[in-house]
């Protein structure tokens, strides 16, 4: 993994992650987008609802209307139909009948009898002569008129029976209805919406005026029922905004149930987003999305420099962002307990790479991983080691584990147990950026260390600065009394390789020799080395 020398300041609670800044303002658009889809498919059902049930109120209105007037056609046409029989007799015999149906029937205003097409005898005005246009009856029976000679201005519905044969040569009785049967009835049952009774061309609303134009045409929900018994039909229909009055006055706890599970969305979401971009989460959705790669970087012998294996470091592959830098998500991986995870991937996706090519590999190859204080807590180190150990034939790889120091580990029961049993499987133990850190020399006491890997800050100084380049000479020397293997990083000029090598350090690993590469591209260079 790469090396950290960051400030302290990067914990997991603090530490930001890399975010493209142009996805922050649709970020913080998406909860009051998702609030508003809960309310807004709650309004559109809601409102189609209020329809449907306008609707069921036109139909049922409608039909209720229409068996008013049936009932009310029926009182009128039943005087009508007893009357018949006396079309054709004279005025004087037949005007005391007329005149009882008017007392006898609540409905009936008047009554008139006709005779081969002319109208001659009223319960108003007896004898009396006028011309009868069958035309103007709606299927021969219905007619609505505006008013007549005794009442002008108010509506009538007339209803006429007849018969047309060899024997009566077209006889015919009327029955006059007021109009205000009729205006009472729209106005008690259309209390909430316009009602409109048809008769033909001709149409009777609520405010009494016969209009024989077209019919107005309704905003909402507009409904006929026509009757199956008389000629007439009866339309109704709401007003703009009255689905929206229905739904304040019919369903307010359902609106406010809306209200509240489009709030509830929206802090769901909102908390989603920043719990989706919080730094362990970012890092729970990179570590699923395998977006954490192995990057190969060589270590060479000092004698022939050729590569004798090769640290695995870690990379993150942002689908947004690119490629991260580790020491951004590193740290803050070891903080929030995900460096173990990801390391285990970072080990599987190795001996999924190298497993299949471990032919090309020369025998005892290194193959170094970090690991942290996180990775010693428990035994499940050890069962990775084995998993990538099993993929390659015995005796091909040499498994290194670097201890970092970014935290301390503490000697235990478990870490001693531990590491016993890496050294018993093979597992060599090195300590990495050997003289920068607090706890090298407690850590070459509390475990069996089988390499030290020099910083590249010493290596740097080769040439340059006498002092650090005989403390370096001193941490070889170290090296050499105990027995150790020695790795120096940061390996960037000829001079510092060639001095390093006059001091029989092991192995080297820098520029100079090779940069991190992708597994593919270190797989394809493994001939050639």
């Amino acid at each position: 993994m790469a090396k950290f020398r960051g400030p302290a300041l990067f914990r997991c609670w603090c530490m930001p992650m890399p975010l493209n800044h142009k996805s922050k303002r649709p970020n913080a658009l998406l909860p009051w987008l998702v609030g508003a889809v809960p309310v807004l498919l709650g309004l559109v059902i809601t409102y189609w609802q209020a329809e449907r049930a306008l609707v069921n109120d036109g139909e049922l209105i409608g039909s209720e209307t229409v068996e008013q007037v049936e009932r009310i056609l029926d009182n009128v046409s039943g005087a009508a139909e007893e009357l018949l029989p006396l079309a054709g007799t004279p005025c004087a015999d037949a005007q005391l009948a007329l005149r009882d149906q008017v007392a006898r029937r609540p409905y009936v205003r008047s009554t008139i009898i006709a005779d081969q097409g002319r109208l001659y005898c009223s319960s108003l005005f007896g004898d009396f002569s006028e011309r009868l246009n069958a035309a103007d009856y709606v299927d021969g029976r219905v007619s609505l008129i505006s008013g007549n000679s005794v009442t002008p201005g108010r509506a009538v519905l007339l209803y006429r029976t007849h018969r047309d044969d060899s024997q009566h040569h077209d006889q015919s009785a009327i029955a006059a209805l007021d109009g205000t049967h009729l205006i009472n009835t729209l106005r008690t049952l259309g209390r909430n919406n316009d009602l409109i009774l048809q008769v033909g061309p001709s149409w009777l609303s609520a405010d009494g005026q016969v209009q024989e134009q077209a019919l107005p045409e309704f905003d909402m929900a507009p409904v006929t029922v026509q009757s199956t018994r008389y000629p007439i039909s009866v339309h109704t229909g709401f007003a703009a905004g009255s689905a929206w009055q229905l739904m304040a006055s019919r369903y307010p706890a359902l609106l406010a149930l809306l209200l509240f599970l489009g709030v509830l969305a929206g802090l769901i979401c909102r908390w989603l987003l920043k719990r989706a971009h919080s730094p362990p989460a970012e890092l729970q959705r990179a570590l699923l999305a395998s977006e954490f790669v192995p990057y190969f970087q060589p270590v060479v012998r000092s004698t022939d420099k050729q590569w004798i294996g090769a640290e695995i470091l870690m990379r993150w592959q942002h689908p947004r962002e690119g490629l991260v830098r580790p020491d951004l998500f590193i740290p803050l991986a070891e903080d929030c307990g995900k460096i173990v995870p990801m390391t285990r991937s970072l080990m599987r996706q190795t001996a999924a790479l190298l497993g299949p090519q471990a032919d090309r590999l020369s025998e005892q190859f290194h193959l170094a991983f970090n690991i942290s204080a996180a990775h010693c807590q428990d035994l499940a180190l050890l069962d990775d080691c084995r998993e990538l150990l099993a993929a390659f034939p015995i005796g091909r790889i040499k498994l290194v584990l670097e201890l970092t120091e970014r935290e301390l580990i503490q000697p235990s029961d478990i870490t001693q147990r531990l590491f016993a049993e890496l050294n018993e499987i093979g597992v060599m133990i090195a300590l990495d950026d050997f003289g920068t850190g607090h706890s090298s020399h407690s850590y070459l006491q509390a475990f069996k260390i089988d390499c030290l890997k020099i910083d590249q800050s010493f290596v740097a100084m080769i040439g340059v600065e006498a002092l650090s380049r005989h403390i370096l000479d001193n941490v070889i020397d170290l090296c050499h009394k105990l027995q150790l293997q020695i790795v120096a990083e940061g390996v960037e000029t000829p001079e510092q390789g060639e001095y390093l090598a006059a001091q029989n350090v092991d192995y080297l690993q820098g520029y100079l020799y090779a940069k991190p590469m992708p597994g593919a591209d270190f797989v394809a260079q493994l001939p050639r080395h």
